[in-house]
């Protein structure tokens, strides 16, 4: 077995996650966001107002979108600035699958900035820049066999 090492860079490609959108997300976003708007928790009401269900907020979807580049960059990770548009609303049962590409990356003073997209089945839900400092170098490890090379 070999052991080959990487170092992202710009251009790196983060590997996708999915996030099943369920009312209890959805709910449960908004009462940690203190957002209590009825559209978060009350499908009845949501409809009465145009919506056909209740809907994701965008606290909660900054809170995931920061889950997601913490995840990649690791524990060191401190969110300097999170620039986000909403487009389609999250609605319970679809999943919110998020990517993101590495624009900018200064490996020596530990930054990077991130354009990441969040889409569901009705479209892009949201789309941004994350900007951030980490500390500990950046590698991605991966195992061959050498028999596959």
């Amino acid at each position: 077995m070999g052991v080959e090492t990487t170092r992202p860079g710009v251009g790196t490609e983060l590997p996708p996650l999915e996030i099943p959108i369920t009312r209890t997300l959805i709910v449960a976003g908004a009462i940690a966001s203190r957002d209590y708007q009825d559209v978060h928790h009350d499908a009845e009401l949501a409809r009465q107002k145009g919506s056909p269900d209740i809907f994701m907020n965008i606290l909660t979807t900054n809170g995931l979108v920061g889950r997601y580049i913490t995840d990649y960059f690791g524990p060191t990770a401190e969110l300097r600035q999170v620039a986000i548009r909403l487009g389609a609303p999250n609605y319970p049962g679809d999943t919110m699958v998020l990517t993101g590409r590495i624009e900018e990356l200064d490996g020596e003073q530990g930054t990077a900035t991130v354009r990441v997209v969040g889409a569901n089945g009705l479209g892009n839900h949201v789309t941004g820049t994350v900007t951030l400092t980490f500390a500990e170098a950046m590698v991605t490890v991966t195992v061959t066999d050498e028999a596959d090379s």
